[in-house]
């Protein structure tokens, strides 16, 4: 691997002031070799001629860098370093200066169709928030950084999909659907191995988009409302027990009616029948006595 290396560069201000001191002698030699004479000065013109490249030559050193933003040094394809030092800079103008973004960057994938846990097929699509870590591992390293990048999101994103079902139910076990915030982990850390090599760090991977796809989605949605009524019904039969156990509870205590087992048993199943139904129940008065 290509390790990065930071270096300092000259502030442009002083050598720019150098640049017009030497701009300013350059033209005073043109100037005596010329005015005045017969035949211009021939070692004049040349030394003339010598600064007037060596203004240009260094002329070609100057650049600029925001902040967060890097240069690559190359020198005939040599990697000599990195410089992060904003403003205006200069240095060796033999040197090509490759820019490289350090700040944080927004990948808003497609969407996959990718089989889970499973094996049911689910629309998945994810936001990474990635930034460049190590300039020499990106440039160098890798082919294309932001490609490599795109293409190992995809590939963590469809092999993430078959660790987990899409739901689960009541069930313990971690899902796609309910545990956006573990399986949020389990891809930011998948990614972060994946794209060290490129030099490059993952801040938040987060899961953007999850359904069904469109061929299975009508019978998941049956299957879920399936699951949502056995489950509100548990609940209320659970709730109608608790009321029935405390209503004969409080009965007893109070002593206000003896009841045997089998008046019991017919009024626990009233009470089960009244709290349970899906409609108003319609009470029939009994006029006579409790045991007819």
């Amino acid at each position: 691997m290509t390790r990065e290396r930071v270096i300092k560069t000259a502030s442009g201000w002083p050598v720019l002031v150098g640049q017009l001191v030497l701009a300013v002698i350059c033209g005073l030699v043109l100037y005596w070799s010329i005015a005045g004479r017969s035949t211009p000065s021939a070692w004049g013109l040349v030394a003339g001629s010598v600064l007037a490249l060596l203004w240009c030559f260094l002329m070609c050193g100057f650049f600029t860098l925001q902040p967060n933003i890097s240069a690559v040094l190359l020198l005939f394809g040599a990697y000599k370093g990195t410089t992060k030092d904003t403003g205006f800079r200069w240095a060796n103008p033999l040197l090509t200066k490759e820019k490289v973004s350090l700040r944080a960057n927004n990948l808003n994938g497609d969407k996959l169709k990718v089989n889970d846990k499973r094996g049911n097929p689910v629309e998945i699509a994810v936001v990474v928030v990635w930034r460049v870590a190590d300039t020499a591992q990106a440039c160098f390293d890798v082919e294309h950084y932001k490609e490599y990048v795109t293409v190992q999101s995809e590939s963590a994103v469809r092999h993430l999909a078959t660790k987990y079902p899409y739901d689960t139910g009541e069930t313990e076990e971690l899902s796609l659907r309910g545990s956006l915030d573990e399986v949020s982990v389990a891809l930011q850390e998948e990614l972060s191995e994946r794209l060290t090599k490129a030099g490059v760090v993952v801040d938040e991977a987060r899961i953007s988009h999850l359904a069904y796809a469109p061929e299975i989605a009508g019978a998941m949605l049956r299957r879920q409302q399936a699951e949502a009524i056995v489950a509100a019904r548990q609940r209320i039969v659970d709730g109608a027990v608790g009321m029935v156990e405390m209503a004969l509870e409080k009965l007893e205590r109070s002593h206000a009616v003896e009841l045997d087992e089998e008046r019991k048993a017919n009024m626990v199943s009233n009470l089960l029948v009244v709290l349970c139904g899906e409609r108003e129940a319609s009470p029939v008065i009994n006029t006579g006595s409790l045991y007819t």
